[in-house]
């Protein structure tokens, strides 16, 4: 279970401004990686033969009581958006037979921004980065729109009710690229990240969205799996207040941080639209460096059972 499952009352506040102005949301449209997928990863990964452990227990039991293919033991960041607007909760696109006139979520967990293609030849985990890119979700989306609404302009009046939450996105492409790459060579790669995360939301404003939630990217250094597969030699490695890789933390910071600054492009080309920078860095700070004030154990950092290592081959009988 990740210590990020604890976050979304924290990200409210950021979302705040948009869930309470006069505007009334009818609908959610999710994108993004294990932080927003409601079950799409169920398929995505039986497809590649491989099992998510986010499809058995103990993932989902302190709420569904059953395992959903949320990454977490109960809600998502995106549920509880969906509760605060009074929508219901976001249906994964690759499971639901039902009608998604009140949303759809493409979300896939271990999502990249960047298409697989680019991840093929880092040895190890080139074949985990499965074909869910955030192009692919966009496919997903376009498929969709002609059993929401046509023609054109009654899509614009359709989406300017939604609410469009773009990610968290990015995160893997860092995760998986540090296996391959040095720090220098993964600091390269966060413009084409960026880039490829504001042109999907410069698509969905173009096709209507006129409130676009946009998500940074947590602290890289303080995730288990990357304290435990790039420990550093020297301590001087390790952030003092945090015990988190500096290095890894300050790619984090420069993805947002050029995130926000490509936000503001998009605002200027889209005034219309709503456009809202979530962070999901501070809070994470937050905890490590303060657990009790959250609840939370000391030991905050400790891996636990994530990440592409632990993705199971799909048993065939």
């Amino acid at each position: 279970m990740k210590l990020l499952c604890i976050l979304p009352v924290l990200l409210l506040a950021c979302v705040e401004p948009a869930a309470s102005s006069l505007r009334r949301y009818d609908s959610i449209f999710s994108f993004g990686d294990s932080f927003a997928d409601t079950g799409n990863d169920i398929v995505v990964f039986a497809e590649n033969s491989l099992v998510t452990p986010a499809a058995e227990l103990p993932y989902g039991m302190t709420f569904f009581g059953r395992p959903t293919g949320r990454n977490s033991n109960g809600r998502l960041i995106i549920d509880f958006i969906a509760e605060k607007l009074e929508v219901p909760f976001v249906p994964p696109y690759l499971t639901h037979n039902g009608s998604f006139r009140r949303g759809a979520n493409f979300a896939v967990a271990g999502a990249t921004a960047l298409d697989a293609s680019f991840f093929r030849d880092i040895p190890g985990v080139g074949q985990f980065v499965l074909n869910s890119s955030s192009s692919v979700q966009l496919r997903w989306f376009d498929s969709l729109k002609p059993s929401l609404c046509s023609p054109e302009q009654a899509c614009r009046c359709f989406f300017k009710k939604s609410l469009f939450f773009m990610g968290e996105i990015g995160f893997n492409d860092y995760s998986f690229a540090v296996f391959g790459m040095n720090i220098t060579q993964l600091r390269s790669i966060v413009p084409d990240v960026v880039k490829t995360v504001s042109g999907a939301i410069e698509v969905v404003i173009k096709q209507g969205a006129r409130t676009v939630v946009v998500p940074g990217i947590p602290p890289l250094g303080c995730t288990p799996p990357n304290l435990f597969f790039f420990p550093s030699p020297d301590p001087a490695g390790y952030e003092n207040n945090t015990g988190c890789l500096k290095d890894l933390n300050e790619i984090a910071v420069h993805h947002n941080s050029l995130l926000q600054e490509s936000l503001k492009n998009v605002r200027r080309n889209h005034p219309n639209a709503r456009v809202v920078y979530a962070d999901f860095f501070t809070p994470v700070i937050e905890m490590v460096e303060s657990p009790d004030k959250f609840g939370l154990i000391q030991d905050v950092l400790r891996a636990c059972l994530t990440g592409p290592v632990f993705f199971r081959p799909l048993k065939r009988e």
